[in-house]
């Protein structure tokens, strides 16, 4: 799959969101190309989770109008795990621990749900497995382990990266990859991040979703949209992203009627 150079979009237009009968989005619109990292900023509770798992198909987030395709498909009509099987990857911000499976396991049946007997090779999963784990700085011996029990915040962050490369999908949101993370994690897994966003050249697209610039030193996104109280209020290239670190969100608000 990784070979493959056919372009690929992911297209969300006027996307608005109710959690609990509460308006999150009201109306976002935005495009994630193959080969693009783009990164989405903003204060708390502006929204940018809340887009994550609506496009994923969190029950809990009511998509009331708009819509978004997959290289025309539409994601909105798809099941969770058609819209993973449609290439569409969600690393969350709070991974779960899941008692009794291990992560050796996990991976492997997610890598398998990609593959037949036929198109899997054993050998280049596990050579491949191993130079992933390397990247995020992770040790072999953590695949014995059940999935994320016990793991620090800094190891779920990594098993996440490492879902990622091990799927390769064709778009991956990571929701605050760099959260509780220390200066030595953050750099781990921004590198692994942009390792494998090189290796897969203009087939994988990526929304990494962030309060903060610096992860994004690692990734150099190719653009930036920063989310204020449930709309795109601004966006630019990566040197808006420093402009945000210098200047706080408050100079955005300004433009958005409505918002604290």
């Amino acid at each position: 799959m990784a070979g493959e150079a056919t372009s690929h979009r992911l297209d969300v237009k006027d996307l608005r969101v109710e959690v609990a009968g509460k308006e999150i989005l009201k109306g976002v619109t935005l495009t994630l190309s193959s080969g693009e990292l783009t990164a989405l900023m903003g204060p708390n509770g502006s929204g940018k989770s809340t887009l994550a798992y609506a496009l994923m198909g969190h029950p809990k987030y009511k998509v009331t109008h708009g819509t978004a395709t997959i290289d025309g498909q539409d994601l909105l009509k798809m099941t969770v795990d058609k819209r993973s099987r449609a290439g569409l990857f969600l690393g969350f911000q709070y991974p779960q621990e899941v008692s009794g499976l291990s992560l050796s396991k996990f991976l492997w049946t997610a890598y398998m749900q990609r593959h037949t007997e036929k198109t899997a090779n054993v050998k280049e999963y596990d050579a491949t497995l191993k130079q992933h784990l390397t990247d995020v700085g992770m040790e072999e011996n953590l695949l014995k382990r059940s999935l994320n029990e016990g793991f620090s915040g800094g190891e779920k962050k990594r098993v996440e990266v490492l879902q990622m490369t091990t799927l390769a999908p064709l778009f991956s949101i990571l929701d605050e990859p760099d959260s509780g993370l220390d200066i030595d994690a953050v750099r781990a897994v921004g590198e692994a991040v942009a390792k494998f966003h090189r290796e897969q050249g203009d087939r994988c697209g990526f929304l990494v979703i962030t309060h903060y610039q610096r992860i994004l030193k690692y990734l150099r996104p190719d653009r930036v949209h920063v989310m204020v109280d449930g709309v795109i209020a601004l966006s630019g290239g990566r040197e808006l992203a420093e402009e945000l670190e210098a200047k706080g969100y408050d100079f955005v608000k300004v433009g958005v009627p409505g918002a604290a």
